[in-house]
């Protein structure tokens, strides 16, 4: 662990001196979803802005290389990836055991816990035995369809395209609860006009299995260079306060982690 920390640390070093990884070349193709607020959405005139957004562009920077977003839906997010449509994903996408048979990871740029919104007042009994038969929506191929279809078998599992789809259907009553990251939940559903009248429920959910270990950005197996440059890079803006600057643009603490 030591050495990979050193390696890190001196990668990051030539990353900031502009020496080393950056030669490798001058665009990075970034795959990003843009239908994930506040990690990553579209204004109405077209640009993508978010806190995945931001990373990128800074992780980008760090390299020396000019950041091309490419957009790119959920579903078909790895497999762009391994069809070369873009280089890297920057997506909140969480570092499972199943993807790594896929694609590679790097160190993780974010981590936060998974938790169950439901309407105030309804004491839904947020255990396996609680949710059966109980209409739950989550985002289709995510680390939240393959927790609750481990944890909570029983559950009316409803999956939708995008997390926004989630959110319309729960404030229309059409779900008991929704299933998502907690600060996707609290910043693009119950801080908004939609979301009055809804809570969190049940604390933070957990599978190791399922969920991983945070968010990392995801290459193709066997770019290695690539990998250690934006490994590098990761270490590099959270040294310089670059990461600070972009956390503390969306949330009120560090979303980084333990």
């Amino acid at each position: 662990m030591r050495r990979f920390m050193t390696a890190l640390a001196a990668a990051a070093f030539a990353v900031t001196a502009g020496i080393g990884p950056v030669a490798v070349a001058d665009e990075l193709r970034v795959g990003v979803e843009g239908a994930y607020p506040p990690f990553s959405w579209k204004e109405a005139d077209g640009s993508l802005k978010g806190f995945d957004i931001d990373i990128a562009h800074a992780i980008c920077e760090k390299m020396g290389r000019e950041c091309t977003l490419v957009e790119q839906d959920w579903d078909g997010m790895i497999p762009a990836l391994l069809a070369r449509k873009y280089d890297a994903i920057i997506a909140s996408m969480s570092i499972t055991e199943e993807r790594k048979k896929r694609v590679g990871f790097t160190a993780k740029y974010y981590n936060t816990p998974a938790m169950f919104v439901t309407a105030e007042g309804t004491g839904l009994d947020i255990t396996p035995a609680g949710l059966a038969g109980k209409a739950v929506g989550v985002q289709r191929g995510t680390t939240h369809q393959c927790f609750m279809e481990k944890i909570y078998p029983d559950a009316d599992l409803r999956l939708y395209a995008t997390q926004e789809e989630v959110f319309l259907d729960l404030a229309a009553g059409r779900l008991d609860a929704q299933f998502s990251d907690s600060l996707q939940a609290d910043e693009g559903f119950l801080k908004t006009d939609a979301g009055k009248g809804y809570a969190f429920a049940g604390g933070p959910q957990h599978d190791r299995e399922c969920h991983g270990e945070g968010a990392g950005i995801a290459v193709r197996k066997g770019e290695g260079e690539l990998l250690d440059a934006l490994n590098a890079a990761i270490v590099a803006i959270r040294e310089d306060g670059t990461y600070k600057a972009i956390n503390d643009k969306y949330f009120d603490f560090d979303v980084y982690g333990d």
